[in-house]
């Protein structure tokens, strides 16, 4: 029906049709670099660890710096991000799928003025706001799944245990000198939206028993009966896998 009432023509399928549905195009948002020398790239070196260059066969460069991010960032902390790209890389930024943040330059005086910069922000506490790292032969930055702040089944948080992990690891962020790439990541639950499977080493919470109900207030909870029967789910699903979780038979659930 939409397409009949936006003048839908089924003699001729493609005339006027609609094809900006979703998304813009991802080529719209390339910095004039990379839309330039896209595909004619002769190769790529780490400078040191967080700066990569790449040259092009028209002698261009691009000079990006990667930083460490979270997760989960504060309105102030994206709009101070924004900030340094319109002051150093004509507003382009970019995150990678480790919620790492990446400036991208045209120039290395460009870059060795954004990494002074960087280096110099730091948090009230005195760690650093924008870490520089993660190429390389390196620990790059934890992924993690939404935790206590938002989602109803977890087994454990995520945001603390990340930070924990990544202090005592922070040496091999700034240096190259571990074997190979190294990614770690962390699921609170056996659902794993964090895909932590697909890790090098993974921290998982898992559910050891299913959880009581509380008759009086679950009426009054909201997305309660969904979250519970889900968490039985996969506590379900873990005992079929692995053969390790059986179910008591007074609960209500039966046995596995």
């Amino acid at each position: 029906m939409a397409f009949i009432s936006s003048g839908y023509n089924p003699a001729k399928p493609m005339e006027d049709r609609i094809t900006d549905i979703g998304p813009r195009y991802y080529e719209e948002f390339y910095p004039p670099v990379i839309k330039k020398n896209k595909g004619k790239w002769l190769y790529h070196e780490i400078l040191e660890p967080g700066i990569v260059v790449h040259v092009a066969e028209s002698g261009d460069e691009l000079y990006t710096i990667r930083c460490g991010g979270c997760r989960l960032m504060s309105v102030s902390h994206i709009r101070e991000i924004m900030e340094l790209a319109d002051k150093y890389s004509d507003g382009y930024v970019r995150w990678t799928t480790r919620n790492n943040v990446e400036f991208m330059t045209d120039s290395k005086d460009k870059c060795m003025a954004l990494k002074d910069d960087l280096v110099n922000r730091k948090q009230p506490g005195g760690c650093y706001k924008f870490p520089i790292g993660g190429t390389g032969a390196s620990i790059t930055n934890i992924v993690h799944t939404q935790g206590w702040i938002h989602c109803h089944t977890p087994a454990t948080d995520a945001s603390g245990t990340v930070m924990c992990t990544m202090d005592a690891l922070f040496d091999q962020w700034e240096n190259m000198k571990l074997p190979a790439k190294l990614r770690v990541s962390m699921a609170c639950c056996l659902n794993m939206c964090g895909a932590v499977l697909c890790s090098d080493i993974a921290i998982l919470g898992y559910h050891r028993k299913p959880p009581l109900v509380d008759h009086e207030c679950k009426a009054t909870i909201s997305e309660f009966i969904s979250t519970h029967y889900r968490v039985i789910w996969a506590l379900l699903m873990h005992a079929r896998a692995a053969a390790s979780v059986r179910i008591s038979a007074e609960s209500p659930y039966g046995t596995c």
